[in-house]
């Protein structure tokens, strides 16, 4: 496995652990932990800065593999759709959001696994790449905005976070249907 990949599996690995400290965190509960909200922003900023960097890798030192295609896309999708269930959980992201993010990610995995049938991966596009920038960012700001932001911070953090996950669900319908018209032959050659 080239280091690359091992970063792809690192990033696997980072997602239980953000986990915990986010649902530690209690966010907007009496047991509010800012502790554990900045130490989930810090371990999902370290997940999402290994996203850059196994890609950087990958095509700079021609360590492209068909694992690396198919497994970095899937570990962002992990990362991300955790801590925007959690974000859900706090009140802070609308359930259609997540719905349009989830509905996003299985119909591009319905279409990756026609094309594997016949032996073809597809790699991400540069919309998918832009949705997933977008989503890190967005979840990086609440994380951090709201470990670090003052008790009157909390409204004008919750209005920019929600305008923000609206902005991800709407560049993630563009890019899902930006992805399934590229790869419209798929549906053609599915038996």
């Amino acid at each position: 496995m080239n280091l690359p990949n091992k970063l792809t599996m690192l990033r696997v690995i980072l997602v239980p652990v953000f986990m915990v400290f986010a649902a530690l965190s209690n966010y907007g509960t009496a047991g509010y932990n800012e502790t554990f909200m900045l130490l989930a922003g810090i371990v999902f900023a370290a997940a999402s800065f290994t996203d850059f960097l196994d890609g950087y890798l990958a095509r700079k030192y021609h360590l492209v593999t068909d694992f690396g295609k198919f497994m970095d896309p899937l570990a962002d999708k992990c990362l991300t759709t955790a801590a925007f269930i959690y974000m859900v959980a706090d009140g802070i992201c609308s359930p259609v959001v997540l719905a349009v993010i989830l509905f996003r990610e299985f119909a591009v995995a319905g279409v990756r696994m026609i094309a594997a049938e016949s032996g073809t991966v597809i790699a991400a596009n540069i919309w998918g790449k832009v949705k997933t920038v977008l989503q890190m960012l967005t979840i990086l700001f609440y994380y951090f905005a709201a470990a670090l932001g003052s008790p009157s911070d909390v409204l004008g953090v919750g209005l920019v976070t929600m305008a923000l996950t609206w902005l991800v669900a709407a560049v993630t319908l563009l890019s899902g249907g930006i992805y399934l018209w590229q790869n419209r032959a798929c549906f053609m050659q599915a038996k």
